[in-house]
């Protein structure tokens, strides 16, 4: 995704397309209202890079902006991050670390250690990825075989249901169908001899079928005595004996088996919450060695600079720094962006330690400063969360998919494994709702920071007056901590330079 695309849903919108975009509250980005997003809609800075040309920084427009470039050959360039690390400390409220990236030259040894240590992460996030694939393949199982058990405790307990009404008034459609299932599992089909069907073949009794399906659910031995005597005077001796034993040895195993499926559902149901609970221990191991994989991967847009080449020593650093003054809902921004270019040399520090890159050669420093509330300033952290998710977003997306997949049951049977509701979705739209509700729950626990919602469900434009009231105040606070932003930013760059010996005024 562009990056002027970004700062548009992240709310960095210049002021005369503001009323263009609406916020959505479930994905937390803005949207355009009608049409698609225009990144020339972003209100983002523009740098002069040779007389009359512009080009875009990828940076929301600032209201004050420095840039230092420094190039010493045998100078560190850890020195000059570290020492306009402690000015921000001692001259800001907070300081966050919003970016850390690097890049290196094929051919270099920095290239070679850093590709070790990845190949050793890679190899282990392949481990956890194959075991969590084979586990999701078993959960379709589990899940599948919970609607087959639910499919069948319905016609038992449609069954139970009728045995309250009078027996010349129950219903007959789910009891016909258990009796069918009783045939085919137990009895073996039209094939065997000894089934309903097949005496009614070998042994020419062509009224048993009609008479086994027509008969109601009974409550009761007693009532199924009654329903023979009532038989007697229109129906032959031998039919009813076979008719009696068929529907006896019925409503026997009709009473066993709806125990014993409601004692098979129940443990699934317990297996299954258990390996959801194991699916989420190994996600919850996979993620550190995602973030550790997306640390040491090379940055791909400095990969193609033409200041990296791949038969040098050489690599390039981004750090993004962001040092703040707050006071009532507003900040006072320095954004601190530093672009090293450098010659990495291998050098051991200290005795017993692994030899390690010393990092040599020229820096780049533009210092932005900006004037945000608590919510702008969200919405750029965000924007720096969503770059560095980025590189794992295919991954988290996959696995999510697969879970999204098995349907709002599986979000339901979780929800009853762990006791906290019973109740089956009906298919109306409150369900329907709810089922959502639970299936975000459950993904955002699952994955963290790797979810992201699909549905978009745009909020409504109108503000309450509390939230009006906070902005206002925070737009007001907004002139004084920025000035104080400024000032300490000139101040922090005009001491850099004078204790680096530089010119400065």
């Amino acid at each position: 995704m562009d990056r002027s695309e970004l700062l548009v849903k992240y709310g960095f919108i210049k002021k005369d397309k503001e009323d263009d975009y609406q916020f959505d509250k479930e994905l937390k980005v803005y949207q355009p209202i009608s049409g698609k997003l225009d990144p020339g809609d972003a209100d983002e800075e523009f740098k002069e890079v040779i007389i009359d040309h512009h080009d875009k920084t990828g940076f929301p427009t600032p209201r004050k902006a420095y840039t230092l470039t420094w190039e010493v050959y045998d100078l560190s360039m850890e020195e000059p991050y570290f020492w306009f690390l402690d000015e921000f400390k001692n001259n800001f409220h907070y300081v966050d670390k919003l970016e850390d990236s690097f890049a290196a030259a094929e051919n270099s040894a920095f290239f070679g250690i850093s590709q070790i240590r990845l190949g050793g992460q890679q190899d282990k996030i392949t481990q956890l990825l194959a075991t969590v694939g084979k586990m999701i393949k078993d959960l379709f199982q589990m899940v599948r075989e919970l609607r087959v058990i639910d499919e069948r405790k319905t016609y038992y307990e449609e069954t139970e249901a009728q045995l309250a009404r009078p027996i010349s008034e129950r219903n007959k459609s789910s009891e016909i169908t258990l009796k069918d299932i009783y045939i085919n599992l137990v009895q073996g089909g039209a094939k065997s001899a000894t089934s309903v069907f097949g005496m009614a073949r070998e042994l020419e009794f062509v009224t048993l079928p009609d008479l086994y399906f027509d008969a109601p659910p009974f409550k009761n031995l007693a009532e199924l005595e009654r329903h023979m005597k009532l038989l007697e005077k229109d129906f032959n001796q031998s039919v009813l004996r076979v008719l009696e034993r068929h529907l006896r040895q019925f409503m026997e195993w009709k009473k066993r088996t709806f125990k014993e499926l409601l004692n098979r559902r129940r443990f699934t149901l317990q297996y299954l919450s258990q390996h959801f609970e194991i699916i989420k221990m190994y996600i919850t191991w996979l993620k550190p060695y995602l973030r550790h994989v997306e640390k040491l991967t090379l940055k791909s847009s400095r990969m193609g600079s033409p200041d990296l080449i791949s038969a040098f020593e050489g690599s390039m650093l981004d750090i993004e720094v962001l040092a703040r003054v707050h006071k009532d809902g507003a900040n006072g921004c320095v954004l601190a962006t530093f672009s090293y270019r450098t010659r990495a040399e291998l050098k051991v520090q200290q005795e017993g330690y692994q030899r390690g890159p010393v990092h040599i050669g020229k820096m780049i420093l533009d210092l932005r400063v900006y004037g945000w509330t608590d919510k702008q300033l969200a919405n750029y952290k965000a924007l720096k969360d969503k770059e560095t998710i980025m590189l794992m977003g295919n991954v988290s997306t996959s696995i999510l998919s697969a879970m999204e997949s098995l349907g709002v049951e599986l979000d339901r049977y979780l929800i009853e494994a762990k006791g906290e509701t019973d109740k089956k979705s009906d298919g109306s739209k409150e369900n329907d709702l709810r089922a959502k509700q639970i299936k975000k729950s459950i993904f955002e626990t699952l994955f963290g920071d790797f979810y992201t919602a699909k549905s978009v469900n745009a909020g409504s434009k109108k503000k309450s007056k509390l939230l009006r009231e906070k902005e206002e105040k925070a737009s007001s606070s907004i002139e004084g901590v920025v000035g104080a932003a400024k000032f300490h930013c000139w101040n922090i760059l005009k001491s850099f330079k004078k204790a680096h010996g530089m010119i400065a005024w």
